[in-house]
């Protein structure tokens, strides 16, 4: 289905349901207004293990679709999940409300304009600084990458603290992929790369070269991902919301993102390495 028809059938069916409401009364319009049967979320196709598009495949899967699915699982409310074929094409249609939901996003200041995120997030997403084997520096903070060639994935957010650092301290360099970014370090052209942990892995076992890579020790960097809701969706709702908030709770208290986590890593794993588990890149010495 397209975007503008996509956008068009939402909003003829909610002026149905308000022109049904109005006939019927102030109660009934106030529960039609809150409800809403269909959303339609999206996301970034190349964030495995946390959202990715297999090869062959139309709809996205990963962590955050299944915790989203999961949240709303005993709503009534039904999601379809669309591949707008980028993570930045995906943003815009969330924005425009052509798309309900954004499953996986990082908070922004600017992002909070245009969309309600939903607590908890799905998940704190480490991120890691990689260096090429053999190649590590001494590091014990952000003050140590000063005045050394870095790269990052264009659109990537690691927090407001390390974002902040970077754009007033350090000469991180936007590149198109983490693929790029990966291949530049390895061919000696940067010194380090900050990609998210999971990602970073992901990418390294498909592009066969984690056996090249290291982490920097104490290089983490937390951010939560959250789940987000377009300001502009004819289906964003205190209803929407709650329903969201209350699942998405229940889900942190057992952990599910945890085990969705193992789950998907290992699907993502599996084309490149049949026989073993997806494992981690070393901590350089």
């Amino acid at each position: 289905m397209s975007m503008s028809r996509l956008s068009s059938l939402q909003q003829f069916t909610r002026l149905c349901a308000l022109g049904a409401g109005l006939l019927i009364g102030g109660d009934t319009l106030a529960a039609v207004e809150n409800s809403c049967e269909r959303i339609v979320a999206t996301g970034n196709p190349d964030y495995p293990p946390l959202v990715w598009a297999p090869e062959g495949e139309k709809a996205l899967t990963g962590v955050a679709i299944e915790m989203l699915q999961l949240a709303l699982k005993d709503s009534g409310i039904r999601i379809e999940v669309l591949d707008l074929g980028s993570r930045a094409k995906a943003l815009e249609a969330v924005e425009a409300g052509q798309v309900d939901v954004m499953a996986g996003l990082y908070l922004s200041r600017e992002r909070l304009q245009t969309l309600d995120f939903v607590y908890p997030a799905i998940i704190d997403v480490p991120s890691v600084i990689f260096v090429r084997r053999g190649a590590a520096f001494p590091y014990s903070g952000w003050q140590d990458l000063q005045g050394r060639r870095g790269a990052a994935q264009q659109g990537s957010r690691f927090g407001l603290s390390f974002d902040t650092y970077a754009a007033d301290n350090l000469a991180l360099e936007r590149l198109s992929t983490g693929e790029a970014a990966l291949r530049k370090l390895l061919d000696g052209k940067l010194d380090y790369v900050v990609l998210e942990r999971y990602q970073g892995l992901a990418l390294a076992q498909q592009m066969g070269v984690d056996a090249q890579l290291d982490t920097l020790e104490g290089s983490f960097i937390n951010a939560p991902l959250y789940l987000a809701v377009s300001h502009n969706s004819v289906c964003n709702s205190p209803a929407l919301r709650s329903a969201l908030a209350l699942g998405m709770q229940e889900l942190a208290q057992r952990n599910e993102a945890g085990r969705l986590l193992d789950k998907y890593r290992q699907l993502w794993a599996a084309p490149f390495r049949p026989a073993t588990e997806a494992a981690d890149i070393p901590v350089a010495e």
